[in-house]
């Protein structure tokens, strides 16, 4: 949340209290509604064939994982059925609760339409979520970046597939624009606190660190607005 969420928040009860930096997070009534009764969540294995295409992202092993399910709409291509589960937070379960919602409400998206959108959308929807948290709206992003590479991919749209690749943005340390972009949503927003985190740049030519710059900027602008 930003200054002015804090501003109105100051007198607001607060949910959680960081154990290892103090900080102080607080929860809106519409992600506390989404977390403790979560829509299209599906708790049972589907049955083969039932929906059109799948997606996961993320590992059990590393923390919060993300299934996605989705059926079409074969006359309209609009999205009438979308169900998911996650190993996550209860961040990532009110944030991919609420964008569940977002692509099938009035009739559902179609998944071009959906493809569009982002994790700020859903932050607007949910009435913010702690800065550190903000991470946990991408979940649901990707998984379904994936669950929609898989419908094209079955429906003999293949031109319509994104790979996401990762770029080497420091060689000397292997760091790339995808850590770069994980150390954003983490909350780093500056050079400086980048660096904090992946040291990365440090020695670099300039024309590298306006690069990085360059990529702390649009990642910045992704999912913070």
């Amino acid at each position: 949340m930003d200054t002015q969420d804090n501003k109105q928040l100051a007198g607001a009860k607060i949910d959680v209290i960081n154990q290892y930096t103090g900080e102080k997070w607080y929860y809106s009534d519409i992600v506390k509604e989404h977390f403790f009764k979560p829509r299209n969540i599906l708790l049972d294995a589907p049955v083969d064939g039932e929906y059109d295409a799948t997606g996961m992202v993320g590992s059990p092993a590393c923390g919060d994982m993300m299934n996605m399910w989705i059926k079409v709409d074969r006359d309209t291509g609009r999205i009438k059925d979308l169900k998911w589960k996650t190993f996550g937070c209860g961040s990532a379960i009110a944030a991919t609760s609420m964008y569940s919602v977002m692509l099938t409400e009035n009739n559902g998206l179609t998944v071009d339409e959906a493809l569009k959108i982002k994790p700020q959308h859903i932050m607007v929807r949910l009435g913010g979520l702690p800065n550190r948290k903000i991470h946990c709206s991408v979940l649901a992003d990707k998984a379904f970046q994936k669950t929609a590479n898989d419908y094209y991919r079955n429906t003999g749209q293949n031109e319509k597939i994104v790979v996401e690749g990762a770029r080497v943005i420091d060689d000397r340390l292997n760091i790339t624009d995808k850590d770069i972009e994980e150390a954003v949503l983490e909350g780093a927003q500056t050079l400086e606190e980048v660096q904090k985190k992946l040291k990365v740049g440090v020695g670099l030519s300039e024309e590298a660190i306006t690069d990085i710059e360059q990529l702390i900027r649009f990642y910045a602008e992704k999912y913070y607005g």
